[in-house]
Parts: structure tokens; sequence; C-alpha cells
């Protein structure tokens, strides 16, 4: 009688290991002083493998293009979302950051029984999640995360540039370059810089 116990629970445990689908997810724009902050979320095809995937920062821009097409072509499901700047100055820019990799897991078509997210803090999700620290470098589908939502935001900032050109977002995509910081100065805030952050509140005073 107790090992009929003993063994129905060692199933229980071995099927909450998890087969099933599982998903990568990343962020990209915590750091710059203006724009939205991007997430994704991707749940790669095994039987449909992508070469040369790697954390979008060690990507050439035209690499990260070319596997950004790739990745949405091949990928079973993926999925983009961001927090806006209002969202990022209500709530701060980590608690924005969790509620785009939110938006971006519950924005997939198919639903993975295991989220992988990079990093060491999860957003609040339904089934079953991980953080893993250098997780773009180290799990192919967060390292397609990372590449959708880096391509994604630079194409943003692309696009923003030719409303503000004075501020040279498409160059240093909204980070805090002695270029912006100088432009900051001269130009003042645009409504896309995140007026929570130091350097664009020094401006404002």
């Amino acid at each position: 009688m107790q090992s009929r116990k003993f063994l129905k629970l060692e199933q229980t445990v071995f099927s909450w290991e998890t087969s099933g689908l599982m998903a990568g997810v990343d962020e990209a724009g915590r750091g710059p002083l203006a724009g939205p902050v991007v997430a994704a979320a991707v749940i790669l095809d095994d039987l449909n493998p992508i070469k040369g995937l790697a954390d979008s920062k060690k990507l050439s821009a035209l690499r990260r293009e070319k596997l950004y097409d790739e990745i949405q072509a091949k990928a079973l499901c993926c999925s983009i979302a961001l927090a806006t700047v209002e969202e990022i100055d209500a709530l701060n820019i980590l608690q924005a950051t969790l509620l785009a990799m939110k938006r971006a897991v519950e924005g997939l078509r198919l639903k993975p029984n295991k989220v992988l997210v990079d990093g060491n803090r999860l957003p609040t999700l339904v089934m079953v999640a991980e953080a893993i620290v250098k997780g773009d470098a180290l799990v192919p589908a967060i390292s397609a995360a990372s590449i959708l939502a880096k391509v994604y935001r630079d194409r943003w900032c692309a696009e923003f540039h030719l409303e503000y050109p004075q501020y040279g977002f498409a160059g240093h995509k909204g980070y805090g370059t002695a270029k912006h910081l100088a432009a900051l100065r001269e130009h003042g805030a645009c409504p896309q810089h995140r007026r929570s952050f130091a350097p664009v509140a020094e401006v404002l005073r």
C-alpha cells in the first residue's frame, strides 16, 4: 500500500517537470531616457531550428534584422508587447518591464506550459516560470525574444527620429549619450522622454 502511494507521488512530481511548450521572454529598453520598454515572448519550433541565435547585444544590427525576420517566419508563435513612457513614469521601470513581459506572454497565440525569463525577476504569470540570469546567452528561445524586442525598439527609435530629429534617436536609441544629454539641455524634453529618470527630471526643473 505504501509503495503504491509513493509511486503515485513520484508520477505527480515527474509530470510537473514538464513536457509541452516552452516560451522564452526578454526585454529591450530598460536603460534609455526615452521611449517604451519592449518585451517579446517566443515559442520556437524544435523541428524548424534557427541558426545563430545569441544575445542580441552580441549581434550586428544587420544580423539582428535578418534573424528578426527568420524568427517571425519559423517560430511556432511569438508576441511583442510594450509598456509606455506614461506607465514607466507611473510604475517605475522595473514594474513597467514586468508588465510588458506579462503582456508579451499573454499575447502568444499558443499557451506555453513553462516560461523562461531573462534576468532575476519574474512577471506575474499563470503558468510555471523561471528566471535565468544571462538567459539570453544560454537559452535559444530567450535569445530569440531578445532579438525581437531589440529590433522592434530600434525600429521605433528610427521612426520617432523622423518626428524629433534634433535629439538623434536613430543613433543613440534613447540612451543617455553625451549627444543626447546635450540635446536635452538645448531643446528640453519631448513627449517620449521619461520624466522619472534623473537626467530628464533635471532638465525639467
